[in-house]
Formats: C-alpha cells, structure tokens, sequence
C-alpha cells in the first residue's frame, strides 16, 4: 500500500495587528501530529499561506507549555529547518492528500480565513471524502470555506476551536481581530466545548475533525490517526 500523504499547514504570521505583541504557530499543534505521522511512517508536507518562513509563537515555547516531545522537536536544527522552507498553498493545491491538518496559533486569524487557496484546498479535500482537521485557531481556516453548492462546510456540523473565555485566559481579548467561537456559531456551526476551559477536547464530525486548544494536541494526534487508520482499512 502506498504511504498515506498529510499536508500540515500553518501560519506565516508573525505579530498581531496592533505590533505589540509577537504570535505565529503554536508549536505543539503541529510537532504532534508531526510525532504521530512520522511513527506512522506517513509522508508529510509543510506548508503555509506564503511559504517560506513559519514563525512560532513565543507563548508556546514558555516552560510550563513546553512538553518533552516538543521541546525535542525545538531542539531538532532538521526539523526546525522545516518550518523555514515551507511550501506556498498555491504549490500543492493540486496535490492529493490522505489529511489536511490545519495547525493552530493566534497568527492563523489573519491569514487564514480569507486564504483562497486555503478554502479551496479544503473544500476539494472534504468534498472528495478525505479528512480534513484542524486544531485551536487553526480552525479559522474553515470559517468561510464553501462547498460546490455554494453552502458553507461549517454549516451543521459539530465543531470546536478555541472559545472566547480561553482568550480571556489567554490574555489576547484585545488584541484578536475576532472572536472565533461566535464567529463559528454565526455560520451555522454547532459549536462545542469541553466543560474545564484549556482541557482537551477534540470533536470528529465524519470526515472533519476539531481540536478546541493547545491542551487537545495531543488527544487530536491519537485521533486524527485512528481516524486515518479506519478510513485506509475501508
């Protein structure tokens, strides 16, 4: 059987509008997925909106946000080489995936949603019947994705991303270009979230799949790989 492809997408965004404060990906969406994939032995893609340069978000390298596998990837010049050469969505949105994992970190609210070869990637990919995840903020990157019908993906499906009282946890109210949780709602989306905020949370709706925070990454890994493993099997 051939190896199963992922796409892993993430942001190129380095600093929220205001130019305070610094953000980009949240480093643990995506090295656990990496981890997984890779004991797998599935064949992975980078890629961002632009290409090039991912800038991680300093928040998520904090020591108390740290985990040790993550902390292992940070440490790894091969991998951290990765996320400086990241491919341009345009150059493999004719490519065919197993999964499209959308990785999360506050920089995907500004070059996400609008991202035209972001939304089409995504709408092939679930159209077609392959999974399509995404994790934390990542998950603004469904926010306005439409099928051929013209009908919104996230229109009645079951979802979660990160919610507006984890932003106030977060501290980044003020400084988010909007609130993702009620932008979701607004769509039509049925959005859902664990009981404890910042606890892990992943939601699977058929083929698309939702993580609600940093904390899900790891639970998201397991999941989106069952998943992958049941599909392959059918």
């Amino acid at each position: 059987m051939d190896k199963l492809k992922i796409l892993l997408v993430a942001t190129n965004t380095s600093q929220y509008a205001s130019g305070k404060l610094a953000t980009g990906l949240w480093l643990s969406e995506l090295t656990h997925i990496y981890h997984a994939a890779t004991a797998k032995g599935y064949a992975m893609t980078i890629a961002s909106p632009n290409g090039g340069s991912i800038p991680i978000d300093p928040e998520s390298l904090k020591s108390f946000m740290l985990d040790g596998m993550t902390k292992a990837y940070l440490n790894d010049s091969r991998f951290m080489e990765l996320l400086k050469r990241s491919k341009p969505l345009t150059e493999v949105l004719n490519d065919e995936f197993d999964l499209v994992y959308l990785a999360g970190g506050h920089g995907t609210m500004y070059d996400f949603p609008n991202n035209k070869a972001l939304q089409a990637l995504v709408s092939r990919q679930y159209e077609s019947g392959k999974m399509v995840a995404a994790i934390c903020h990542g998950v603004c990157g469904l926010l306005n994705v439409k099928l051929t019908d013209d009908t919104l993906l996230i229109k009645g499906k079951t979802i979660t991303g990160f919610n507006w009282f984890e932003e106030s946890l977060a501290s980044r109210k003020k400084e988010v270009p909007f609130n993702l949780e009620a932008s979701l709602k607004e769509r039509g989306a049925d959005y859902r979230k664990a009981f404890i905020p910042m606890t892990a949370h992943v939601v699977v709706d058929g083929n698309l799949i939702t993580g609600q925070n940093p904390f899900s990454s790891k639970k998201m890994a397991k999941v989106v790989m069952r998943e992958l493993d049941n599909n392959s099997n059918r």
